[in-house]
């Protein structure tokens, strides 16, 4: 038995090591996690994962343990993944959630990982879903992904999960800056935090109107959905249980349409994504193409024929790099 199969049969046994390790693999890109995901993959698509994501200071990680706490109330078990800011020195996850949510750690109900922002040679969104899917297979109800920030990588991270939370609070223009970073068009719930702030009123005024004059939805899969804004106080628990029915509302508005294909169009993005990695490796990696693409610039050519020219040259299969991208000396 192989290490890929081995960790999987340790995983499916419930072993939290495995777990562990497993999501170390993902975030790592590790060699050997296709193999072992390919083992696990028929037990992944059971959990509903809940993107929470919102500009730093709206107490997305307060909101995060306070949901933790309601849901495992409920009987449901919960994984999260915490993106946190990198290390600049180490690379490695700054703060981690699993300091802020130190209570949940003896729960074994409960599995908090976090990973840097830096994700796995860029691949944060890749790394995350991966993640996920590691979670997911193993058994947990429910997984919660929250974001640092509201960075392409966080839209890229949150639009892998089945329903995005958006986390506002008063005081600081959130609602203008929403607009501005296009987060509610990736908004499927809408929370005012720390809603007993002064300003909390109006930021909810604003946004139902907002919700109300726009399409909130930038493409298809969420026709007929009204996105709800919940005033919430993570901080004391208050408005948590609302928020936790407007998820179930969403699920089961996603479940009566085509679930099964709007994840498949999140599939897609994935593949797209893998792909796109993995020739970047293949090619300025492992290869020798760089020297032809600097050889070719040296010529005078613009950015755009050269990468033309990989592309012809990817395209065409068994033609030689070098016939494509040429030497840099004609």
């Amino acid at each position: 038995m192989d290490a890929a199969e081995t960790i999987a049969e340790r995983l499916n046994a419930g072993d939290r090591s495995a777990l562990a390790r497993m999501i170390s693999w993902a975030e790592n890109g590790d060699e050997r996690f296709p193999a072992a995901l390919a083992e696990i993959f028929p037990a992944v698509g059971r959990a509903w994962r809940v993107g929470i994501t919102g500009p730093p200071g709206a107490g997305k990680s307060t909101l995060t343990n306070a949901l933790t706490s309601l849901l495992r109330e409920r009987d449901r078990t919960v994984g999260v993944l915490a993106v946190d800011p990198s290390s600049p020195f180490s690379g490695g996850a700054l703060l981690g959630d699993r300091i802020r949510m130190e209570e949940r750690t003896t729960d074994p109900g409960v599995y908090i990982r976090s990973m840097a922002s830096r994700g796995s040679h860029g691949g944060l969104a890749r790394a995350a879903t991966d993640s996920c899917d590691v979670m997911d297979a193993f058994g947990f109800d429910r997984i919660l992904v929250e974001t640092v920030g509201v960075g392409q990588a966080e839209y890229e991270v949150v639009g892998a999960t089945d329903t995005v939370v958006v986390v506002l609070c008063p005081g600081a223009g959130d609602s203008i800056q929403a607009m501005k970073a296009g987060l509610l068009e990736v908004a499927d719930v809408l929370v005012v935090n720390k809603s007993d702030l002064p300003g909390a009123d109006r930021l909810l005024m604003d946004l139902e109107e907002a919700v109300t004059t726009r399409t909130i939805r930038r493409d298809g899969t969420d026709a007929g959905w009204k996105v709800p804004v919940i005033p919430v106080c993570a901080s004391n628990g208050d408005g948590v249980s609302d928020l936790t029915d407007a998820i179930a509302a969403h699920r089961e508005h996603l479940s009566s349409a085509d679930l099964d294909s709007i994840r498949r169009l999140k599939r897609v993005a994935q593949v797209r994504s893998v792909v796109g990695e993995r020739l970047d490796e293949v090619l300025f990696g492992e290869g020798d193409w760089a020297a032809h693409v600097e050889a070719r610039l040296a010529a005078e050519s613009t950015p755009y024929d050269v990468a033309a020219a990989v592309v012809t040259s990817i395209l065409a299969g068994d033609s030689a790099m070098s016939d494509a991208l040429g030497d840099g000396n004609r």
